[in-house]
């Protein structure tokens, strides 16, 4: 447990980002993820929506409860009060540790905007924080505390976007587009500000650390400017896109169902 835990350092060498058993914890656990997501969504499809939002509240519980053992755990781990500073839900799928609460007991236009949120960047930051995490996987063993509880807390994400989505939970009305901008450029902002001071690297808004952000880090050069600028614009433009193709999908289903069907 103490190697485990991490505690005096690991003995073990990290397996390696992209190793076989990184790709296949984060497979297994997205498995697994994907699955309980589908069947739980499919039981609670026809139930009210206070019983949908329950399991999203327990989902709230795990993640936010995980996430604050962490952060009080590598205080004590690292011997540094000061730890917390660099844990701080300022990273892309950080932000579901307030959506999803939002989402799981809000009430109205912010509670649309919330499982919209959860619903768009749920799984691509699962995904991102699995399979593309490699500032973790190079650094840490994989069956490690600091991955599993990542890979938990992200897995967390991806199931809520996955349950919102099957469950019929979502909307994703037009109107809830500048609600959904606004979370994710405070959040930004909020990085940005924070990256500046510490100084760190939320939000991988200095630089890629291995991630696939390294990738528009090259093509802007490593702009102290465009790479950040890039970086936010490439989420509106995700966000834009994921509204813009599933109102052409419920408006083709609108008109499916609204056809005269033919036939004897």
């Amino acid at each position: 447990m103490k190697e485990f835990f991490g505690i005096g350092g690991y003995a073990r060498a990290p397996e390696g980002y992209m190793s076989f058993g990184h790709l296949f914890f984060v497979t297994a656990l997205m498995a697994v993820t994907a699955a309980s997501a589908v069947i739980l969504g499919r039981r609670y499809r026809s139930r009210p929506r206070r019983d949908k939002k329950r399991v999203l509240a327990v989902a709230a519980f795990l993640i936010d409860g995980l996430e604050l053992f962490k952060i009080v755990f590598l205080c004590f781990r690292e011997h540094n009060p000061m730890q917390w500073l660099y844990l701080l839900p300022l990273f892309l799928c950080s932000i579901q540790l307030i959506t999803i609460p939002m989402a799981a007991f809000g009430k109205g236009r912010f509670e649309e905007a919330a499982l919209d949120f959860v619903l768009i960047f749920g799984l691509l930051g699962a995904l991102l924080g699995t399979y593309g995490a490699g500032q973790n996987y190079a650094a840490y063993p994989v069956l490690s505390f600091d991955n599993v509880v990542s890979g938990l807390t992200h897995a967390i994400s991806g199931f809520c976007a996955i349950y919102i989505g099957v469950s019929g939970l979502c909307s994703l009305k037009k109107k809830n587009v500048p609600v959904t901008f606004a979370i994710l450029s405070g959040f930004c902002l909020s990085a940005y500000i924070a990256d500046v001071l510490i100084p760190y690297n939320y939000m991988f808004l200095i630089r890629g650390d291995g991630t696939p952000y390294d990738i528009v880090y090259g093509l802007t050069g490593g702009s102290p400017v465009f790479y950040p600028l890039t970086v936010y614009g490439l989420f509106l433009v995700y966000i834009a896109v994921f509204y813009l193709i599933t109102n052409i999908i419920k408006r083709r289903k609108t008109t499916q169902q609204g056809a005269p069907r033919h036939g004897a």
